[in-house]
């Protein structure tokens, strides 16, 4: 029985990356207009500079998708997943 349990808490972190990245692109909402209007360095820097945070939470989300994504175990040379 514990194992269902570990499988459960596994897929409800799913959401996590995903909150994430709500979060990082309503932070960056106003920058992005402008980045969309008029792409320029100074604009960017700014962007990076003043919401560091948000541009690592987008750089990073690749990893931090996999990371709370479906686990996956080996078995006689085979991938299962442990949902």
């Amino acid at each position: 029985m514990p194992e269902r349990s570990a499988t459960a808490r596994v897929r409800s972190q799913r959401w996590i990356p995903l909150l994430l990245l709500l979060l990082a692109l309503s932070d960056l909402r106003t920058e992005l207009r402008l980045l969309a209007d008029q792409v320029t360095l100074t604009a960017l820097i700014f962007a990076v500079r003043h919401h560091l945070l948000a541009v690592v939470v987008l750089v990073l989300q690749p990893s931090l998708w996999i990371h709370y994504g479906p686990r996956h175990r080996r078995v006689n040379n085979e991938i299962v997943d442990t949902l």
